[in-house]
């Protein structure tokens, strides 16, 4: 039986009022949307043109409030297969036009509906490129927003909440983000327009994920490697990982401060190093293991994140573009001698890869899973895979 197509009315959403206070007292007034409320955050912004959904859904977004530098947002719609995350952490959403109804077969709710589910308060309306120079040339800063249906917002106080905010700096947002409890991935595979969602049903190779804020993607990709995988909390022990009997270990992506996740993650990471388990991290993953080697990190004046950030492949001399997020990163100089760097941005010159010398380890800082984005770094699966295989064939000598 075919599925009745769902449609969406074109009369005008009722919106509230909005704003946003920076800490420094700068007001960006506009409208309301999503969920009536209050939120304070990291303000950052995200250049991509496409993946809204799977970008608010990131865990990474934790303690943030992202600006989309991309006009026209919310024109697709939600569905219910595009969420990275069960549950989604980002503090709040700014927009510069306001959300039109959703053209796109797998639309099932209009963003702002979405939004209002999710308790996330966004703003519409706003001069989206003024905040993101502003961000460009200060870093980004602490900010509340607030949507209120009467229009009575008390700048006085909200500025407070701004000033009076933490930030990221020193925060562990990973035990927040993390599962409580291990559990089995479902096996999906990576989304096909003919196909859909289709599950793996070869299991291979047991890869143990550490959860520090993992994306479903990522997990979708393990599965096209006919990777069976368990995913564990962030604080698991390395005797309880090497119990799971892993051909490797994946280092997740996430949010917060890596130094302050390292308290913990570091002294698992560094033991599972040292019992030569093949490890693969990516962004939050990628500064823990940094931090596994005795390197440092750093909170960057302006974090990269978007979908169209170049790349260079310093072994095999080629760029990728690639599909970023993270507002930290590792101090080349703090490397020791043993860590061979692979990667780096072309932006600005910063580590995106890193591979130890004498061990199955390696990581990167951007995401090579993306989605949304390009494609051109998913061969780091691959090479994950080749170096659990080769490792394999070792101990068997």
């Amino acid at each position: 039986m075919k599925k009745k197509q769902k449609t969406f009315s074109n009369k005008k959403l009722n919106f509230s009022s909005g704003i946003l206070i920076l800490e420094n007292g700068q007001v960006f007034r506009g409208i309301g949307l999503g969920y009536d409320g209050v939120a304070t955050g990291e303000v950052c912004f995200n250049t991509s043109i496409t993946g809204y959904q799977e970008i608010i859904s990131d865990p990474s977004y934790s303690g943030q409030i992202i600006n989309f530098t991309f006009p026209h947002i919310g024109n697709v719609g939600t569905n219910e297969e595009d969420h990275e995350s069960d549950k989604i952490w980002t503090k709040g959403v700014i927009f510069n036009a306001e959300i039109t109804s959703p053209s796109n077969y797998r639309a099932l709710k209009n963003l702002d509906s979405w939004l209002k589910k999710h308790k996330i308060v966004g703003l519409t309306g706003i001069d989206t490129r003024s905040l993101t120079n502003f961000i460009r040339d200060n870093g980004a800063p602490k900010g509340t927003i607030e949507i209120n249906k009467s229009g009575k917002l008390n700048i006085k106080k909200l500025l407070n909440k701004s000033k009076r905010w933490h930030g990221l700096n020193g925060l562990d947002l990973a035990k927040n983000v993390s599962t409580k409890s291990k559990y089995n991935w479902s096996n999906f595979k990576t989304w096909k327009k003919e196909t859909g969602f289709q599950k793996n049903k070869k299991k291979n190779l047991n890869i143990i994920a550490i959860d520090y804020g993992i994306k479903k993607n990522i997990l979708r990709y393990f599965s096209n490697h006919n990777c069976k995988i368990v995913v564990v909390p962030c604080d698991t022990s390395a005797n309880d990982i090497i119990n799971l009997k892993p051909d490797g270990v994946f280092l997740s992506n996430g949010p917060g401060d890596p130094a302050a996740t390292g308290k913990y993650a570091v002294k698992i990471i560094k033991e599972l190093i040292n019992l030569n388990v093949p490890i693969f991290g990516i962004c939050l993953g990628h500064q823990l293991l940094a931090l596994a080697l005795n390197a440092k990190t750093k909170k960057m004046k302006l974090g990269h994140r978007g979908a169209n950030h170049p790349v260079k492949n310093l072994v095999t001399d080629k760029v990728e573009i690639t599909s970023q997020n993270h507002g930290f990163e590792v101090i080349k100089e703090s490397l020791p001698k043993n860590v061979i760097i692979t990667h780096k941005s072309l932006f600005d010159g910063s580590i995106e890869g890193i591979r130890l010398k004498n061990k199955p380890a390696f990581s990167v800082q951007y995401h090579p899973e993306a989605n949304p984005g390009p494609q051109d770094s998913q061969y780091l699966f691959d090479q994950f895979i080749k170096e659990i295989k080769k490792h394999a064939k070792k101990k068997r000598h």
